[in-house]
């Protein structure tokens, strides 16, 4: 904390000077990734690392809101201390929970109590009495601006923590190929006017929610996957094309048949390199 002051202090940093709660969103999502990144190095020093970078940024945060009058670095380390004790009743109250699936219905329920609350104090209104069920949604607290897979794993996520979830990975399964039909079905009329390509949109749209949901249920981060996949992607088809310059081609001047030769080519040798199965 004293060394982020003084970089913002008068005759500290330019860079750090001129920063603003705004201009350090970007940073704020780019330590994450690299922290993951970091995590999945295996590589403790650099996991260490990145989460210090991860930290300076809530540091440098609460410096910015500091100097505007509106919290200080203990008000955030206060704030989630109380709502961790609040939210565990289990642990600090009378209130039983035996299984982390009862300790995550518990959760849930007590994040809409917090947010009605909440609500009720902006309206200058009075929240549901202690016991009493709240009328706030489980979901309300999943922001409209996460990322697509993101938004769809957490409202499933959510919904399941209290009971509503699927019984076992063979429904999903079976919805994924619903949905798989349901697009081929679409198809015709997808590509003939606007109501179908509405249609379509829309039936694409259950095919993935579907897919994030088969990752959730198996209880895989659906955004970490893809990450990975897209990765997987991208190192294959990079391969593809050194592979055709040195036969003397550009990718894209290679048959279509050619290309997937060299797909299966690239993840061979991807086998090769990691000494086991792709």
């Amino acid at each position: 904390m004293a060394l982020q002051a003084r970089l913002r202090a008068a005759n500290g940093c330019p860079w750090d000077r001129e920063q603003s709660h705004q201009s350090l969103r970007k940073f704020l999502v780019e330590e994450t990734y690299e922290v993951l990144d970091a995590m999945d190095s295996g590589d403790s020093g650099k996991f260490a690392s990145e989460l210090g970078d991860l930290l300076l940024q809530v540091v440098f945060h609460s410096i910015l809101a500091e100097e505007a009058g509106g919290f200080t670095a203990s008000d955030v380390i206060e704030a989630v201390h109380t709502k961790m004790v609040r939210r565990h009743p289990h642990v600090f109250g009378d209130a039983q929970a035996k299984t982390s699936a009862a300790v995550l219905k518990n959760w849930e329920q007590i994040k809409a109590e917090e947010r009605a609350a909440e609500r009720a104090g902006e309206r200058g209104g009075k929240s549901a009495p202690a016991g009493k069920p709240s009328d706030e949604s489980i979901l309300a607290g999943v922001p409209r601006s996460l990322p697509a897979v993101l938004e769809a794993y957490q409202l499933t996520r959510r919904a399941s923590h209290i009971g509503f979830d699927w019984e076992n990975l063979a429904g999903i399964l079976e919805k994924l190929d619903e949905e798989k039909r349901e697009i081929e079905s679409a198809l015709p009329a997808g590509k003939s006017n606007a109501e179908g390509a509405r249609q379509l949109e829309e039936e694409v749209g259950d095919f993935l929610f579907a897919g994030v949901n088969v990752a959730r249920f198996l209880g895989v981060d659906p955004e970490i996957a893809l990450k990975k996949a897209s990765q997987k992607f991208k190192k294959r088809f990079q391969w593809m094309e050194t592979a055709a310059r040195e036969q003397g081609h550009r990718l894209a001047e290679v048959p279509r048949a050619r290309m997937e030769e060299l797909w299966d080519e690239s993840k061979a040798a991807e086998k090769s390199r990691a000494g086991g199965a792709v």
